[in-house]
């Protein structure tokens, strides 16, 4: 358990006496000193009544903290419990980035009326943050952060920070632009402190900048962050102009969103936004049944396969005690060729161009997992028949059929594992869209083929 629950679990109930009791002097005093993070995990456990007192006693800077934290759920009963008066209050004081997102996941109709109670200055940065595309670094920004001009020396910067860093997002780096705010240059926090009063800015530049734009994907931001291992990145415009900054807290919620999504398409099931217990029955229904039905058309391929292989399977009933065993060495190699591949796409580890390179290694793991797995069939048919005359007296042959079936199938499945998320990203798709079910259902039908051709091959004049 979480220290932060425990410690809602805790304080809640002595809240809400001290709000029947209308000691609101009280109440502030015991909610000011707790973090914002564990406030929210508190005001949570409450009703809807007792949280609009909680947020009309605290201080409007904590309030929005506070308010940043909650999960949309809660922010969405709070809202509707508070008066227009105050809803402006909070939304005016919510960092741009994170009110960006409310705005998103509320119903238009609500949105618009959100949008109608922000003052004028407000308004214009949501209208402007809302106006990029939907997965866009732009929905992501924040424009509070710290803009510097390269004449001004240390001492003057200082003075505009200690006027208006409160308003600014993170103060680790401040951002240099000309006179036309153009980035120019990103200088750490460090760096200033550290320097003479009277040196200038130009002297700490090294005009190497790392930016993002505003119309960037947010996955590219993600890969930024990992590569330059920033807390904070600007964000410019098609002309290099300066127009908000992006911090890891939020590019960390995107990179849980992704792999969230990814892990979802590889089970074999569409993305799923909310908690797993906080999603509506019927939802997690309707998301997990176009997967299965499609999954299951696709395996209704292998009854066809097997029903094309009926005679065989009649002459020799043997050969359809392995058909699991085949089908399913298959499938598991090729889904492990997928993770493996789709992992090192979304790291950056693989891109198309190292297509070939990436064929290469998985047929040689390939062919040496199916001469391990072969290997391991051989010898299982071998030392049954030691003890028991069930594969009758053409052992051997059954033997040697299933051996060299696994080595085909696994050597498939990891070749049409390992290319099939380099074709999805080709046509443009999410990779992770090839999932593992998808793959094991493509090497189940495939798989028979090759296991009754080897068959044929092999057995043919004795048991076929």
């Amino acid at each position: 358990m979480k220290n932060g629950t425990m410690v809602g679990s805790l304080i809640a109930p002595e809240l809400q006496e001290l709000i029947r009791r209308g000691s609101l002097t009280l109440l502030r005093n015991a909610l000011r000193d707790i973090p914002a993070v564990e406030l929210a995990e508190i005001v949570e456990a409450l009703s809807v009544e007792e949280m609009v007192v909680v947020f009309r006693v605290l201080p409007r800077p904590l309030a929005a903290d506070v308010f940043e934290y909650l999960e949309l759920e809660s922010q969405e009963e709070l809202l509707r419990g508070m008066g227009k008066g105050e809803i402006a209050q909070l939304l005016d004081d919510m960092a741009p980035d994170d009110r960006t997102e409310l705005f998103e996941e509320l119903p238009a109709q609500a949105t618009r009326q959100m949008l109608a109670l922000l003052s004028q200055a407000e308004l214009r940065v949501a209208k402007t943050l809302l106006g990029y595309p939907e997965d866009s670094v732009g929905r992501l920004m924040t424009t509070d952060y710290i803009a510097i001009r390269g004449e001004w020396t240390i001492s003057e910067v200082l003075d505009h920070i200690r006027r208006h860093g409160r308003d600014s997002e993170t103060l680790n780096v401040l951002y240099v632009v000309d006179a036309s705010g153009r980035l120019l240059d990103d200088i750490r926090v460090r760096e200033i402190l550290l320097a003479s009063p009277d040196k200038k800015i130009t002297d700490l530049m090294d005009h190497h900048i790392t930016a993002l734009q505003a119309s960037q994907d947010q996955e590219e931001a993600v890969a930024a962050f990992r590569k330059y291992d920033r807390v904070a990145l600007p964000v410019t415009d098609s002309d290099g102009m300066l127009i908000g900054i992006l911090t890891i807290d939020d590019v960390l919620d995107v990179a849980e969103e992704e792999a969230t999504e990814d892990i979802h398409k590889l089970g074999g099931l569409s993305a799923i936004e909310t908690p797993y217990m906080a999603t509506p029955w019927f939802g997690m229904v309707r998301k997990r049944a176009g997967w299965l039905v499609t999954l299951f058309l696709g395996e209704m391929l292998t009854a066809t396969a097997m029903g094309y292989f009926e005679h065989e399977i009649a002459r020799a009933v043997v050969l359809a005690l392995f058909v699991p065993l085949i089908i399913s060495s298959g499938g598991n190699s090729g889904s492990q060729a997928a993770t493996l591949v789709i992992r090192a796409l979304a790291l950056g580890e693989v891109t198309l161009r190292d297509w070939w390179g990436v064929v290469r290694r998985e047929v040689l793991a390939g062919l040496a997992l199916g001469t391990l797995l072969g290997l391991v069939g051989f010898l299982r048919v071998s030392a049954w028949s030691m003890w028991t005359d069930i594969y009758g007296p053409h052992w051997l042959l059954i033997a040697l059929t299933v051996g060299f079936s696994l080595i085909g199938v696994v050597m498939l499945g990891t070749l049409v594992g390992s290319t099939m998320p380099l074709v999805m990203k080709r046509l443009g798709a999410d990779p992770a869209t090839s999932s593992t079910p998808f793959v094991a259902t493509f090497v189940d039908v495939s798989g028979l083929v090759i296991y009754f051709a080897v068959a044929a091959l092999i057995l043919s004049g004795t048991v076929l």
